[in-house]
């Protein structure tokens, strides 16, 4: 049902599609595309995609900061408002994530849970899910710190690992539907 829905989207949004490209290849040049290898399902690895939303080539951590000099004037207003993650229907469409599920870590982050934390690798990685709508304004919070990385590895992964276990245990299909009618609000969740 998910990859139909994924395929109903793009083809809906195709307009959208096509005006992100235009806007990218303007502003910010060729590649129009970001790939990167994440962790799946059960620790499998796979592409995402996503649009561009940084300069080419750049070297830096893989965690983002608001206002950072390495994202384009597109890019962040792609990134305020999400556009850069509509590639990541096609991750749908080929079974490799959900629309609503953990979201898809970086090598370095995923393989270093233990225990019962592992769990929640068995969840296919989602477009949207609760820990990224707590921290709908994560950019932001690690622009205002001293040590953004330390941070985001000390107080903001080990929330999302914790929320995104609860999830676990209390996924169903209503519970992903309010999820995603929060996503569309942009509304922040905090429900635990």
């Amino acid at each position: 049902m998910g990859r139909l829905v994924a395929f109903l989207m793009i083809v809906v949004l195709a307009p959208l599609f096509i005006c992100i490209v235009l806007a990218v290849l303007i502003f910010s040049g060729y590649p129009v595309l970001f790939r990167q290898v994440r962790i799946g399902q059960y620790g499998k690895p796979f592409t995402i995609f996503k649009f561009r939303t940084m300069v080419n080539k750049h070297s830096g951590s893989t965690t983002s900061v608001k206002n950072e000099p390495r994202i384009t004037g597109i890019g962040a207003f792609l990134r305020k408002w999400k556009l850069d993650e509509l590639p990541e229907l096609v991750n749908i469409l080929m079974g490799d994530m959900a629309f609503v599920g953990p979201r898809p870590d970086v090598p370095g982050y995923a393989d270093k849970l233990e225990g019962e934390d592992r769990e929640i690798l068995k969840l296919k990685p989602g477009l949207t899910g609760p820990a990224s709508l707590k921290y709908l304004d994560e950019e932001e919070l690690l622009a205002g710190q001293e040590d953004p990385v330390h941070y985001n590895d000390s107080v903001i992964y080990p929330d999302k690992v914790k929320i995104n276990r609860i999830y676990k245990e209390r996924k169903s299909v209503m519970h992903d539907l309010k999820i995603i009618v929060y996503t569309l609000s942009r509304k922040k969740w905090n429900e635990y």
